[in-house]
């Protein structure tokens, strides 16, 4: 067993390929909510060499986050995190979607914080959907700086009984995941740790065909037309991007969040791409 401990929150294309990057030389502890999954990727990543312990997780339970990062620490120096446990709008109810994308980032950045080892640090992925829907107003930033993890969905703007549309839900979880990032980097500073977030585009995982097969899935496909690459992203090329901001190249980057999106929210801004 290494003494140096990866986590990864979520065990679909992304987690898998983020493992796969950072695992070398480390022990990978790798969490998901559908146990099945987490076998099947766990046993993947065994068969090409990789260290991996598993541990199922519930990102949106106040007991679950704690447990998982005292086992990591229990396995060793927790020197990076990654988290790409998500539900998107093809997939869930906006109740769902704002239990696992928002109330569940708040509570991994929480709980790491208290375990990530000095020089550390993390990711959490998000979405491109944070950069296309209008900035939360200040009042709303400020309640959630103000607010414990576990209380988040007690907000008026972030409440399943008041926010009832999966993609309403998505949009809002997404732009606070920025915001929660933020005041997060301060507390993991304390630590000597950083951590940023990732805002992907469409990618061809699992969740992004299924997102392409929605009734959504028209816009999308010409979103990626109009983009500047004008294709489809892959989980490595998140992965790529999460190697970077784990890495020591960019030790001065925190608090902030990483577009990955192949050029979709350029084209908007730009104009030549129309909602």
């Amino acid at each position: 067993m290494s003494a140096e401990v990866l986590v990864v929150v979520g065990s679909g294309g992304m987690g898998q390929a983020a493992a796969r990057r950072q695992g070398p030389g480390r022990t990978v502890l790798l969490a998901d909510f559908d146990e099945k999954t987490l076998g099947t990727a766990a046993e993947s990543l065994r068969e090409a060499g990789h260290d991996v312990r598993t541990r199922p997780v519930d990102v949106a339970s106040a007991e679950s986050v704690p447990a998982l990062a005292a086992r990591a620490a229990e396995l060793g120096r927790v020197t990076q995190v990654v988290h790409t446990a998500g539900l998107s709008p093809a997939q869930a109810s906006a109740e769902a979607i704002l239990k696992v994308d928002l109330l569940g980032v708040g509570l991994v950045l929480a709980e790491f914080a208290e375990v990530i080892a000095p020089g550390g640090a993390g990711v959490v992925i998000s979405s491109m959907a944070g950069h296309m829907a209008p900035p939360l107003p200040a009042e709303q930033e400020q309640a959630l700086l103000a607010t414990a993890p576990a209380e988040l969905l007690t907000l008026p703007f972030a409440n399943p009984a008041n926010v009832t549309e999966p993609g309403a839900a998505y949009s809002i979880a997404k732009l606070a995941n920025r915001v929660q990032v933020q005041a997060a980097s301060v507390a993991w500073g304390r630590r000597g740790a950083r951590v940023n977030s990732i805002s992907p585009g469409v990618i061809s995982t699992a969740m992004g065909q299924q997102e392409l097969a929605s009734p959504s899935g028209a816009f999308m496909r010409t979103m990626i037309e109009k983009s500047g690459t004008g294709r489809v992203g892959t989980a490595d090329d998140i992965a790529a991007a999460a190697a970077f901001l784990l890495g020591p190249e960019s030790s001065f980057v925190t608090g902030t969040d990483l577009l990955v999106d192949g050029g979709v929210v350029a084209a908007l801004r730009s104009g030549a791409l129309q909602r």
